[in-house]
C-alpha cells in the first residue's frame, strides 16, 4: 500500500484513505448491496457516482489492497471486484458510523434502517456477517446457513418501505 502520508497518525491515515467522498460509499455498496461489478456499481448508488470518479476509486481501493479485480468467469468483457479481508474487517466500523449518524444527523427512516439492526445485532452480527463476505469475496468456507445478514437487513429495508407506502395508501385526500 503506497500512501503519501502527512503523519503516522492513524486518524490521519485512516482518512487518507477514507477522506474522499466516494471511497466509503463503494465499499458499503459492494459490502451491503453485494455490487461487483462497475455498472452495478456505477448505476447502482443513489449518490450518482459519475463513471471516471468510481473507475478512479475501484483503482485506488485495489492499490490500496482493499479490492481485487478478476476477469468474470460468466462474461468474458465484465470484472468482478471483491472484497479482501482489509476491507471486510470495515463492517463494525460501518456499523459504528451508521450508529452515530442515526443518533447525530437527519437520516431518513427507510435508508437508516439496516444500521439500526446492525446496531441492535451488535458484534455477533458483525462477526456473521463478516463471515459471510469472506465466503463469498475470499471463497472462505464453510458456507453460512440460515438467512444471510445481507437479507435481513433487506427484509427490514423492504418492511419500512411497504410500512410507508402503506401509510401513504391510507391518508384521506386533501
Amino acid at each position: 500500500m503506497n500512501i503519501d502520508r502527512r503523519s503516522g497518525c492513524p486518524i490521519n491515515l485512516s482518512l487518507e484513505v477514507f477522506g474522499d467522498r466516494w471511497s466509503l460509499i463503494i465499499l458499503r455498496d459492494i459490502i451491503f448491496g453485494g455490487r461487483r461489478h462497475f455498472r452495478e456499481l456505477l448505476n447502482g448508488s443513489m449518490e450518482g457516482i459519475a463513471s471516471n470518479i468510481l473507475a478512479d476509486r475501484l483503482k485506488r481501493l485495489m492499490e490500496l489492497g482493499m479490492l481485487t479485480k478478476a476477469d468474470d468467469p460468466s462474461h468474458k468483457q465484465k470484472a468482478i471486484y471483491s472484497l479482501t479481508e482489509m476491507a471486510i474487517t470495515l463492517v463494525p466500523i460501518l456499523a459504528h458510523l451508521g450508529a452515530w449518524s442515526r443518533v447525530w444527523l437527519p437520516v431518513s427512516e427507510e435508508l437508516s434502517i439496516r444500521a439500526e439492526l446492525l446496531e441492535k445485532g451488535g458484534p455477533p452480527m458483525w462477526d456473521k456477517f463478516m463471515n459471510e463476505l469472506r465466503h463469498e469475496h475470499l471463497g472462505a468456507s464453510p458456507a453460512p446457513s440460515g438467512p444471510t445478514v445481507r437479507a435481513t437487513l433487506q427484509a427490514g429495508y423492504d418492511a419500512v418501505v411497504a410500512r410507508k407506502a402503506e401509510r401513504v395508501g391510507c391518508d384521506p385526500a386533501p
